[in-house]
């Protein structure tokens, strides 16, 4: 199989794997056997960002982790606007087209709204969360949101993003905590290298702003997954998601664990990757 862009089996030692789904093409991959985990990530990243919790994982665990449509290897549809709503609405096709259940599910960053809405419209696929410097509610409010999302959203940081890759060049210098070999970082970026895929990158910072009406659908919908064990991951040291957001999660989730890490980010999963799956491992057997 010939890929979008070379992959080292070293750096991510996994089947890729590739669905036509409402005329995208979904890469994912699926390794490992037992419970179900869905590991979705966020904006500028793809499923690469979670091989040291598969690795972790998938001796015990089915590992599932999916490119959002535009993002790594998964191609999106004419038409298609990369807006939490539709990734959202992608996911449910996915899931039900692999016949997912009983899952385990962990999100971070845009992963969240786009993972708890699914969970929120059928909770009952889901078994217990992983939650990691994310959120689910409209950022309206915030101003700090707001000026971020102007500025890297906006028609200015649309321009520089498609021709110096801002977007992501922003979230890989801000949002890892521990020193990242070059090889490794080089596969982060590997799906923004041509400037025609790069427009995903810059509309979710704008969708900050612009989700509202989804975002506030997604908070309504927290109450049907308020019973659901939870373990709580956060990067202390991330730029975007705070203690303010960790403490929502611990009040929607009165089952939960949480874990701090001092010495992650944003991009926990890159940073502490090995420990979040033994963690999880541990949380399992406490929770079942």
């Amino acid at each position: 199989m010939t890929l979008p862009f070379p992959v080292s089996h070293e750096l991510f030692p996994v089947t890729h794997r590739f669905l036509d789904l409402d005329r995208a093409r979904i890469h994912y991959v699926d390794e490992g056997s037992g419970e179900t985990i869905l590991l979705l990530h966020g904006n500028p990243t793809w499923s690469f960002l979670y091989r040291k919790i598969i690795a972790g994982l998938k001796d015990e665990f089915r590992c599932v982790a999916l490119d959002f449509p535009g993002y790594g290897m998964s191609t999106a549809p004419a038409g298609y606007r990369f807006t939490p709503r539709e990734h959202s609405s992608m996911l449910e096709r996915f899931v039900h087209k692999l016949g997912l259940s009983d899952l385990t599910l962990m999100v971070q960053d845009w992963g969240g709204p786009v993972g708890l809405g699914l969970a929120g419209r059928h909770p009952e696929l889901v078994r217990r969360l992983i939650i990691g410097n994310t959120f689910a509610w409209p950022l309206t409010g915030e101003l700090g949101a707001r000026l971020f999302s102007a500025a890297l959203g906006g028609p200015i940081g649309r321009v520089l993003n498609r021709r110096f890759n801002l977007v992501p060049r922003v979230f890989f210098a801000r949002g890892l905590a521990q020193p990242v070999p070059s090889d490794v970082l080089d596969l982060y970026f590997a799906p923004w290298r041509d400037p025609a895929r790069r427009a995903p990158a810059a509309i979710a910072p704008r969708q900050l702003i612009a989700a509202a009406g989804y975002l506030t659908e997604v908070e309504a919908s927290l109450p049907r997954l308020a019973g659901r064990p939870a373990l709580i991951v956060w990067g202390a040291k991330d730029f975007a998601f705070r203690a303010a957001e960790r403490e929502r999660f611990e009040v929607a989730f009165p089952d939960h664990r949480t874990i701090l890490f001092p010495d992650a980010s944003h991009f926990l999963q890159e940073d502490v990757g090995d420990r979040i799956a033994e963690a999880f491992k541990a949380f399992r057997k406490e929770a079942g």
